[in-house]
């Protein structure tokens, strides 16, 4: 009789990388995830029907595990049915959910397992650096990141006692028991927002979940375009902010004053009304570093977060861009459209 084969370990993490026309940073991402070491892993790309090079680009690594997710359910997002075909496919006892753009700082993955562990958490989410390169980008992200900060605090999400509940679908980590337990990504199969309400399932089931700024383990560009920005938030605003379009009036009155304020200031001290001018010009002062203030919890560099001035009256358009859309029922990703009734 043969000899059976040695049984082959399970790894402790399945890493599962959704990629759909992902060639641009496909290459990158996986680079940074083969090098990772500390743990035992595994790495599977599941190609969500890409027309692109992004299948060729996963192939060209042999220790990825390339797989093609399977016909769009009806009902079903792209990203939750990637990500579920792969689940199905995982042997690790923890799952990493990332995305292709993110690039993985050497042994983070061994870390965020030990910070885990550390925090007693079934479910572990990095909001990672943001790379920006264009004015658009560096002066709406800091704008967006913000507001993100504001309405969903580490502190609280970290919290067991808090009811606010928010993740980065761009590093998730997360048990395979909790995930089996709350039903996958199955259970929230029609939602564009699925890393949040996976997080919101996570803990209403009681278990701990854990969520922090993580620029010292992984960063990521999430848009390389101005089209591919603007679809992106448009897809996600209404859905990550309760009372969008008073908001986006805040905002816009906001951007206003600060503006209005100060040109007026400046031409009354030219006209020698020192008395208004200065006066004007302290409340544009005091407006602006109230905004900074806030702009800061985004963790941008300086220079984004002087351009971010600007990038308020973008945030204000985004929004309300995300509010008529979805009231359409026409939200558009990576050539799907959605309704916006059945996405939310």
């Amino acid at each position: 009789m043969a000899s059976l084969p040695p049984k082959v370990p399970c790894p402790a993490v399945s890493v599962i990388v959704p990629a759909r026309n992902e060639q641009d940073s496909l290459g990158m991402c996986l680079q940074s995830l083969v090098a990772q070491q500390g743990i035992a892993f595994e790495i599977m790309v599941v190609d969500d029907h890409s027309t692109d090079r992004t299948r060729e680009i996963a192939l060209s690594f042999p220790q990825v595990k390339v797989l093609a997710a399977g016909p769009l359910p009806q009902g079903w997002t792209g990203k939750a049915n990637a990500v579920s075909y792969g689940a199905r496919e995982a042997r690790g006892s923890w799952l990493l959910f990332t995305d292709a753009d993110t690039v993985h700082k050497p042994g983070s993955l061994a870390r965020a397992m030990d910070e885990a562990k550390q925090q007693s958490a079934d479910f572990l989410s990095y909001s990672p650096e943001q790379e920006v390169h264009s004015f658009i980008e560096r002066s709406v992200m800091p704008v967006i990141f913000a507001e993100l900060a504001a309405r969903y605090k580490p502190t609280e999400v970290s919290d067991p006692k808090s009811n606010v509940a928010a993740a980065n679908g761009q590093y998730i980590l997360i048990s395979r028991e909790a995930y089996d337990a709350v039903g996958g990504h199955a259970a929230i199969a029609g939602s564009l927002l699925e890393d949040v309400e996976l997080a919101r399932a996570v803990k209403r089931s009681g278990r701990k979940i854990f969520f922090r700024f993580a620029a010292d383990q992984v960063r990521t560009r999430m848009y390389r375009s101005t089209s591919q920005l603007i679809e992106g938030w448009t897809k996600n605003l209404v859905l990550l902010f309760p009372h969008p379009i008073q908001l986006a009036i805040l905002r816009t009155v906001e951007f206003t004053t600060i503006w209005i304020t100060g040109l007026l200031g400046l031409a009354f001290l030219w006209r020698g009304n020192l008395a208004l001018g200065a006066v004007l010009w302290a409340v544009c002062g005091t407006l602006k570093l109230l905004f900074w203030r806030r702009i800061l919890r985004a963790h941008f560099s300086w220079g984004s977060n002087v351009l971010a001035i600007f990038g308020l009256s973008c945030f204000s358009y985004l929004l309300l861009r995300s509010v008529i859309q979805y009231r359409r029922g026409r939200v558009a990703w990576k050539g799907r459209n959605y309704s916006g009734t059945a996405a939310s």
